[in-house]
């Protein structure tokens, strides 16, 4: 059986990952005053388009995710051709309207296919499942990277489908901003108070940088440390014991909202990837899509891993 995986740009997957695996992609537009880029993840294109006047007023970004007719129409243009069994997995509909554009066209597309694999003399049945990863940025990436894992191994779409179901309740996500004030900015624009001025002008103020959580589809602060640097550091320290004490699967995806070069001089990280390598633990490492470093400023570190629930510490 010919198993696909669909994806939105916000996934942080690497490029090198996401072209191998032939995993589709689908854009989130972005919009900053009268600049309109399309998120298909292009580490040029997008460090471009975040720069000047249109980089300093990011935190206004409009984001569009791909629309119901949009979804319908890939499918039907092309996955329902070169594929019997998708696996569409998104970002947590509690953060994005891509879930549900999703699950609405899931009903015209599997109405509608049969005449369109007929047409190219393929009359057996075509079956999709919308995922909701509950989860965002890289986080995303992890049911990605076990779905592309369990395919490689013939796993069943039944399997598959149960296995990713029950993953993504243990996906867990951890994220540094580099800018309380973007992020306190950028989180007001979205209508959500829950950095208030307050704290972001102390955290400014004594340069303390928060670690941010997400599992479940619910965000929030989990850490925190003065600067940056120790503050990527901490993260990088407490991920080594996640991995020693036993992950889910075996993959740590990682995204920096900048060149890779500044991810790998971070404080911690070659310690971080040894300890990986020794555990058998592969390390997928890419830049931050537009549509993530739009919500939580150029500069911001995020990773995500598979484990049983647990406290930071």
């Amino acid at each position: 059986m010919r198993i696909g995986i669909i994806t939105d740009s916000a996934c942080d997957l690497p490029n090198s990952f996401i072209e191998k695996e032939n995993i589709t992609i689908l854009p989130v537009t972005v919009q900053i005053g009268q600049a309109v880029l399309a998120d298909v993840r292009n580490e040029d294109a997008t460090m471009n388009f975040l720069t000047g006047e249109t980089g300093a007023r990011a935190f206004e970004a409009e984001t569009t995710p791909y629309t119901v007719q949009q979804v319908h129409d890939l499918f039907l243009s092309k996955l329902v051709h070169d594929y019997d069994y998708v696996f569409c997995i998104t970002t947590a509909s509690s953060r994005s309207g891509i879930h549900d554009n999703a699950v609405q066209a899931s009903y015209t597309i599997l109405n509608e296919y049969k005449t369109v694999r007929a047409e190219s003399g393929n009359n057996t049945p075509f079956m999709l499942r919308v995922i909701d990863s509950q989860n965002v940025f890289t986080g995303v990436g992890i049911p990605v990277i076990e779905a592309v894992r369990l395919r490689a191994a013939d796993e069943t779409p039944p399997k598959i489908r149960a296995h990713l179901d029950s993953l993504v309740s243990n996906t867990h996500s951890y994220m540094v901003p580099p800018d309380l004030h973007y992020l306190r900015n950028r989180i007001k624009k979205r209508g959500d108070k829950s950095v208030s001025f307050l704290s972001a002008a102390l955290g400014s103020a004594l340069d303390i940088k928060p670690i941010l959580h997400c599992n479940r589809g619910e965000t929030g602060p989990v850490g925190k440390a003065r600067g940056f640097l120790p503050a990527c550091q901490k993260l990088f320290e407490f991920t080594e014991k996640r991995i020693a004490a036993g992950l889910l699967t075996p993959a740590l995806n990682i995204a920096y909202g900048g060149p890779l070069s500044e991810l790998q001089d971070l404080p911690g990280y070659t310690q971080l990837r040894s300890v990986c390598a020794d555990r058998h633990i592969e390390v997928y490492e890419g830049f931050m899509g537009l549509s993530g470093m739009v919500n939580v400023g150029k500069g911001a570190l995020v990773l995500s891993f598979a484990a049983s629930p647990h406290n930071f510490s």
